[in-house]
């Protein structure tokens, strides 16, 4: 469905990512893990043309989509919800909402979205009215998620969706993910809270200093000895079995 080949990206003259290649199924969640400064956020930031690519090429079904717009990739079914629980603070969370459809021209279909956002995160209803800079953390996160999947997005890209929540608020914003991807909606998750990512995740990249380190099942990654081995760096790049 996604397919990055070969890609080489960064920001200006400073090049981050290294030869990379990934893919992401139909309806399957793949966690992108690694240390700090890996490269991992600048995939996400690429797929949305965020990034300078450089070399390789973003392909979705088939169709080429490097340095696409971001309203022109919404209504092809790619979402994205970057890093730090961005919403729009002095809008309520309904018209954060209706933000997040404004490319759907029918009004009637903006409402049953808004519908099934509102029955996937019931706290949204119940705080429809409210800023959303006046939401909790935990809400906040949820509003910009519910808001990116107002587009019936058949992809979802999330950068960072644990950070700065409480383990409470983590363990819920994880299950309703997981109700996301039981939808039908693939997932890319850039985290660093690996035991979530793998949690969830059906296949693992480790990005290691701009390149893919390691890939595979999230069971090869449950080793503590081997991830402190692959996180602090052995250099070689192979491939998980």
């Amino acid at each position: 469905m996604l397919n990055i080949s070969k890609l080489t990206a960064g920001y200006g003259k400073l090049e981050v990512l290294h030869d990379v290649s990934l893919e992401v199924k139909a309806g399957e969640v793949v966690a992108l893990i690694g240390p700090n400064g890996a490269g991992k956020s600048t995939i996400l930031k690429s797929i949305f043309n965020i990034a300078d690519v450089t070399h390789g090429n973003i392909t979705w079904h088939g169709e080429d989509v490097t340095g696409k717009k971001t309203s022109e990739l919404l209504p092809m079914g790619i979402a994205y919800v970057p890093q730090g629980r961005i919403v729009f603070s002095r809008m309520t969370v309904e018209e954060n909402l209706e933000m997040g459809g404004f490319l759907i021209s029918h009004k009637g279909e903006r409402v049953m979205r808004k519908e099934l956002v509102y029955r996937l995160f019931p706290v949204l209803r119940e705080k429809r009215r409210a800023r959303a800079g006046d939401l909790s953390g935990g809400q906040q996160q949820m509003c910009a998620l519910g808001r990116a999947l107002m587009m019936e997005p058949q992809c979802l890209l999330l950068d960072e969706p644990s950070l700065g929540l409480s383990p409470k608020v983590m363990h819920e914003v994880y299950e309703k993910l997981s109700e996301i991807q039981h939808r039908g909606t693939a997932l890319l998750i850039v985290e660093q809270n690996v035991r979530h990512a793998l949690a969830i995740a059906d296949r693992v990249y480790l990005l290691a200093g701009g390149k893919v380190r390691h890939a595979g099942v999230p069971e090869d990654f449950r080793d503590p000895e081997r991830m402190r081995e692959w996180y602090l760096g052995s250099g070689d790049n192979k491939t998980a079995q």
